[in-house]
């Protein structure tokens, strides 16, 4: 996104992140820096390097890299070739250092205690410090690729309105797009277990992610003194690094406003098997908060009203049950459904998707199978299984892999 501020919808901003794997092993491997030096065609490390529509920059750990579009898109359509294009290209680099890209929403037997290594080239400093303060040879640090969805705004109204949207939106998203299942090789039993640790990953600073759900706050001063203030106050209290202090990218809650950017930053999405799933999951999403937006079925003062304490439950419940979420009937009216046909997750989505999908047609096979298949995590565990050997999962995420390369649905 750009400091020009664009209306609400005019335009998409959509980072992927992705994570280096070893071709024979696929275990993680920390090559990021010595990828994008390659990128860039120079001898210098570098942090970032743009190609044509997509950029590619380093993340925290050096066996991930983010991918997203460097100009905000109007059309999400225009933007699947290049992420796609972006992706073979970034798994061409890796192939002569015997690595390659794996998508999903964790590594799926990662153990980040002894695999973890920190970006060590310029942004080190910030990153040194949020390690000094929270030990990020942690999951919630170290192992999770989410996708990142900018929606933006022009003024403090459109904020206001797209934040309450947002708000009633977001704890149903894990029930699309939870893609997590494993942690260091066995199933939890929970969907969505990126967004699990990434909860507690800062308990340190309580105000950093709050309760992951934002706070019912649609005013620019508001959010500043109530939720950007109170981390400052927070990180000062146990001494962190001067560069952490007043950043609004140290918010971590599953959404958060940008006004560097002029944009509300939804992070709750998984990454999905391929670019045209992860956009695929993004026009459903941002279709349903524009739906929401434009006050389709319940007024401003009704979106607004809708406790935080509800949201918080119906998130985390959406983690551990995904599409088998049970949906209250005054849910499912807010959403302008019948009770009667939208008694859980997975039907609520099919009704936002079937009434509000905002993608062109060459996504919807792709949110089709999230709806027809169940979530990337519930086909993962059906391929691999209850109690998945390292062999199993192995085979699975290697046609994980191939299912990235090729831009097509994983369906076991």
């Amino acid at each position: 996104m750009t400091d020009t501020p664009f209306h609400a919808f005019d335009v998409w901003g959509i980072e992927i992140e992705a994570m280096i794997v070893d071709a024979a092993s696929l275990d993680v491997r920390p090559v990021a820096d010595e990828a994008l030096r390659d990128l860039g065609g120079g001898t210098d490390w570098v942090e970032d390097v743009d190609r044509g529509d997509i950029g590619w920059s380093n993340e925290l750990v050096a066996h991930v890299l983010e991918l997203k579009n460097v100009v905000p898109a109007h059309d999400l359509g225009a933007l699947l070739q290049p992420f796609q294009d972006a992706v073979r290209w970034l798994d061409g680099v890796l192939q002569p250092r015997g690595a390659r890209l794996m998508p999903g929403g964790m590594h799926p037997w990662m153990d980040p205690k002894r695999e973890t290594r920190i970006w060590p080239h310029e942004s080190a400093p910030i990153y040194d410090a949020y390690h000094a303060m929270f030990d990020c040879h942690r999951h919630g640090w170290a192992n999770l690729q989410s996708v990142h969805l900018n929606l933006p705004f022009a003024d403090e109204a459109e904020f206001g309105r797209l934040m309450a949207a947002v708000r009633v939106v977001l704890p149903w998203i894990p029930a699309l797009s939870a893609s997590s299942p494993f942690v260091e090789g066995k199933a939890t039993g929970t969907l969505d277990n990126r967004l699990v640790t990434y909860r507690s990953n800062a308990t340190r600073v309580p105000a950093m992610a709050g309760e992951v759900v934002p706070e019912p706050i649609f005013d620019y001063q508001g959010y500043r003194e109530r939720v950007l203030a109170p981390i400052t106050r927070q990180l000062a209290e146990i001494d962190a690094d001067p560069e952490l202090l007043e950043r609004e990218w140290t918010n971590a809650r599953g959404a958060i406003a940008r006004f560097d950017r002029m944009a509300i930053e939804i992070r709750v999405i998984d990454a999905q098997e391929c670019p045209a799933a992860d956009l695929a999951v993004c026009a459903a999403v941002g279709g349903a908060v524009r739906a929401v937006y434009d006050q389709r079925w319940t007024d401003l003062a009704a979106q607004q009203a809708v406790p935080s304490a509800m949201l918080v439950q119906q998130l985390r419940d959406c983690e551990r049950l995904g599409p088998a979420t049970p949906v209250p009937p005054s849910v499912a009216q807010q959403f302008g459904a019948d009770p009667t046909d939208v008694a859980d997750a997975g039907a609520l989505w099919r009704h936002l998707v079937a009434t509000s999908f905002a993608g062109p047609a060459q996504l919807e096979p792709f949110v089709d199978a999230a709806l027809t298949h169940g979530t990337l995590a519930q086909r993962l565990l059906r391929a691999a299984g209850p109690t998945p050997s390292r062999a199993d999962l192995q085979s699975v995420y290697r046609e994980l892999c191939e299912c990235q390369l090729a831009g097509r649905s994983f369906l076991p």
